[in-house]
């Protein structure tokens, strides 16, 4: 039996659900709700991660044991633990939506390894009081992306919660994917989310919405207590001081997300971490060509709220929907106001900051702004892929001519033909600022190379690519998830023997379901 030191801050100081009952209800004055884990027919074990394994003193071989499969698939529980559902509110595409909470999440425990508390949550492990009409379930499909997807994000430098473990449930689950009426039945699976808390900025709204000030002090004093620990201002200015760092937190977030082109799809206030963690992958992507419109929600299609170059302002209007919930605990509005100000100006700091570090630039030159607007531009002239763009640029030298180094990115563009007339005047006029710009750097190619790989991966989940290994794993081939696991973990280095995944998107994949847009379901 895998031994695991408990440590249930969350359940042991937040008021519970007095209505222990697995109903579909309101929950009042309560963080949680008591509710067990669904019981899979035949679990089986599909992947785990031995890095997240190790952060929970989870050999190798307890792994592959019967236990861990059956604590991280639902079956079983840990001894003297009680499994719970989150409570929270939440608004979903800019409309407040009410109580929402953890319709298909289930909490095991919290548990302490090493000075450092993990809370292991299982996804899809059935119904909870908050899954309103839904069953609780996930189907294989969405759980491969949400693994691969975790472990991905972490191993590119990105705020993320993590995924311990993959397990089919040997259980049909019936979904609409693209919602529109063709419901069909798919497998079921459960993966471990594990991260250091779970708590959202939704869980703040409810207790705001509800006028229920005592849970709501009481929950913002347990996030500041273990996980904002460097506050020690007391009264209204431990609120405001708390505010701050998450706005700087969530700020951070969305700096990365923009620096590796990923798209969330979906940030509602209910899927915004107050960690500033990545969390809740649903119909996530990375950009294939640079359009800031692009977003990978067939539910946002219409309004692309949620799209690429959105996500800076969601960001900040979802801080601004917080502000108002931890309100009644600080009765004035200038501060908050102005953090919230302050965060678009930070924010305009650093992505030139950041986008300086993809192009290679260090020293400060009064055109740079410049110089990054005008390439967002050139690059939706015509479809451009943005992560082999930023890649190969990196092998541009000093003495090279304009010509040579659209030559170099050749490869980034989906249709090289064109790429002439005023398109490639365009290109040729960026570059040759852009080679005038990196001769005013005193490195050298190779150290200046060597920086930008760092910043600009070779390797990101492309939708296409889960969905191939979503499309075996159908068939029971689970070796392409080892595979893009394995890429993934490294996805700064050069990996010559996986270089088949350093491509653009394939034409089956442009408009082929799970490759292009998804549904909330995916």
């Amino acid at each position: 039996m895998m031994q695991f030191k408990l440590n249930n801050r969350f359940s042991s100081e937040l008021k519970a659900d007095t209505n222990e009952t697995n109903t579909t209800r309101q929950v009042l004055n309560a963080a949680f709700s008591y509710v067990n884990p669904r019981i899979p027919s035949n679990p089986k074990l599909i992947h785990y991660s031995e890095e997240v394994a190790d952060l929970l003193n989870i050999t190798p071989d307890e792994a592959n044991s019967k236990d861990f499969l059956e604590l991280f698939s639902g079956k079983s529980v840990l001894p003297n633990s009680r499994p719970y559902a989150m409570n929270y509110a939440g608004h979903q595409f800019g409309n407040w939506a009410g109580q929402l909470g953890d319709g298909r999440a289930i909490v095991l425990a919290e548990i302490k390894n090493n000075n450092q508390t993990f809370m292991l949550q299982l996804k899809g492990a059935g119904a909870t009081p908050y899954s309103r009409r839904a069953d609780g379930l996930a189907v294989l499909r969405s759980s491969i992306r949400e693994h691969l997807c975790s472990e991905a994000m972490h191993h590119l430098g990105v705020p993320t919660t993590r995924s311990l473990s993959l397990i089919s449930t040997g259980d049909e689950v019936l979904r609409d994917v693209m919602y529109d009426g063709n419901a069909d039945y798919e497998k079921g699976a459960v993966i471990c989310r594990v991260a250091p808390t779970f708590i959202r900025f939704g869980n703040f709204e409810l207790f705001s919405a509800q006028n229920d000030i005592e849970n709501l002090k009481a929950l913002a004093d347990f996030t500041i207590k273990y996980f904002y620990t460097e506050i020690q201002s007391e009264g209204k200015e431990k609120y405001v001081h708390f505010f701050k760092l998450i706005a700087e937190r969530t700020r951070k977030m969305i700096i990365h997300w923009q620096r590796v082109g990923f798209v969330h799809g979906v940030m509602n206030t209910d899927n915004m971490s107050i960690l500033g963690l990545t969390i809740d992958f649903g119909p996530y992507g990375w950009l294939e060509d640079y359009d800031p419109n692009w977003t990978p929600n067939t539910t946002d299609r219409e309004y692309r709220r949620y799209r690429f170059g959105n996500q800076p302002d969601v960001a900040q209007w979802n801080l601004f929907q917080l502000a108002n919930a931890l309100y009644p605990l600080i009765e004035e509005s200038s501060e908050l106001e102005k953090i919230l100000n302050d965060f678009k100006t930070f924010y305009d700091v650093d992505y030139v900051d950041m986008m300086k570090s993809k192009l290679g630039l260090e020293k400060f030159h009064k055109n740079d702004e410049k110089l990054i607007s005008e390439l967002e531009n050139v690059l939706q002239l015509s479809e451009t892929d943005m992560t082999i763009f930023f890649r190969e640029l990196s092998s541009v030298k000093k003495e090279d001519s304009a010509g040579c180094g659209i030559s170099i990115i050749n490869n980034a563009f989906y249709n090289p033909k064109e790429i002439t007339k005023s398109i490639l005047k365009s290109w040729e006029k960026w570059f040759t600022k852009y080679i005038e710009r990196i001769n005013l750097e005193d490195y050298s190619d190779d150290f200046r190379r060597e920086k930008m790989n760092k910043v600009n991966p070779k390797y990101v989940l492309r939708n296409y690519m889960a969905q191939l290994a979503i499309d075996a794993a159908n068939n029971e081939d689970y070796s392409l998830v080892e595979e893009l696991h394995q890429v993934l973990k490294k996805p700064y280095d050069e990996q010559p023997e996986f270089e088949k995944w350093f491509t653009k998107r394939p034409d089956w994949a442009r408009e082929k379901i799970g490759c292009s847009m998804l549904s909330c379901s995916s």
